[in-house]
């Protein structure tokens, strides 16, 4: 799973992009396109490893892309601009908040539009040649679909309403308009980048429903990620900063994604195994491995929360709480499974 970084320039992205990845570049890779796989944070993870004590501890990720800078304003730019992040899952749209000298003050509303109005004039550009394209196929009598054409209709209507198709995730997803990867059909998670001292959310009047957001201090969560752990948890103490804003947007991309973690257990490897939401347990088990999959007889399957109580896998079978799930299965976010399978 992708989340690229968008945003106006000097709005911090580069900035936020090192703090989530822990990494460091120079102004030599400005031009660059840089991916950052990151581990999500799991507090479950950690535990189930002190359980287990295993050889491997593997946690769930997300990648994060920050795509090199595009010189120019004209329309060819900007076009290359919006191909580069096309393939994404989701975007991580960063908004100066704090003032910036020769800049001004900041306008978080304004460049929140700013982008917005770009992702939907690309995505009209799209729906517009397409159109034209399925239109000269009905008048030629050659491959027109009258779906897509209606689909496409609805989708050029809401853009020249200036609605981003997120709000229409239903319509997004149709089968015919997948390949198309309309840019503002993705999950957007906003993040204000405040300066030190200030902790308050911006207002966004009239845009709520269609983005999640979040107030970051970027320069101070850069300046963490750069600690060693031991000066991390005492600058966070010291502070009375009960978790950094990087676990939150890290957890917060891949809730947004609409992931949730499974687990397998025991002593050579304590894994989180990523799935979308409402997968089946025979799905789940392909995750691992299609012969798994193709196999499939049952699930062993105990909740997370049941083994903590348990202390054990012994005890939660005395207990009665590891129970066997089929193929139908609908795998619950923290559950831990040992699938049995015959290939």
């Amino acid at each position: 799973m992708k989340l690229s970084f968008i945003g106006l320039p000097l709005s911090g992205k580069t900035t936020l992009f090192e703090a989530l990845s822990r990494t460091t570049g120079g102004p030599e890779q400005k031009s660059e396109n840089r991916i950052g796989m990151v581990n999500v944070p799991d507090i479950r993870i950690d535990r189930l490893s002190a359980m287990y004590n295993p050889k491997k501890t593997t946690y769930a990720k997300v990648n994060y892309f920050l795509p090199g800078a595009v010189m120019g304003a004209d329309q060819k730019a900007k076009e290359q601009r919006w191909a580069d992040v096309r393939d994404s899952d989701a975007f991580i749209h960063v908004i100066r908040n704090f003032d910036q000298p020769g800049y001004g003050a900041p306008q978080p509303a304004a460049d929140f539009k700013k982008i917005e109005e770009e992702l939907i004039f690309a995505d009209l550009l799209v729906t517009e040649k397409r159109l034209e394209r399925l239109e000269a196929d009905k008048k030629k009598g050659r491959g027109y679909d009258a779906e897509e054409h209606r689909l496409m209709q609805d989708i050029h209507a809401m853009l020249e309403n200036e609605e981003p198709l997120r709000s229409r995730p239903d319509l997004t997803a149709h089968p015919l308009l997948k390949g198309f990867a309309f840019l503002s059909g993705k999950p957007v998670l906003v993040v204000f980048n405040n300066d030190d001292h200030n902790e308050t959310m911006p207002d966004l009047t009239g845009h709520e429903g269609r983005t999640d957001c979040m107030a970051v201090r970027v320069q101070l969560e850069h300046e963490i990620s750069r600690m060693n752990d031991s000066d991390a948890a005492e600058f966070l103490q010291e502070y009375g900063i009960h978790e950094t804003a990087r676990n939150r947007i890290i957890q917060k991309s891949y809730e947004m994604l609409g992931l949730i973690s499974y687990f397998t257990v025991g002593e050579d490897e304590v894994r989180a195994w990523t799935i979308q939401r409402e997968s089946t347990a025979v799905e789940a088990a392909g995750e691992i491995h299609s012969d798994i999959q193709k196999g499939f007889i049952r699930a062993e399957t105990i909740s997370y929360d049941d083994l903590m109580a348990a202390g054990s896998m012994a005890e939660a079978r005395k207990k009665g709480t590891v129970r066997l799930e089929g193929k139908t299965y609908i795998v619950q976010d923290g559950d831990i499974m040992n699938f049995r399978f015959n290939v």
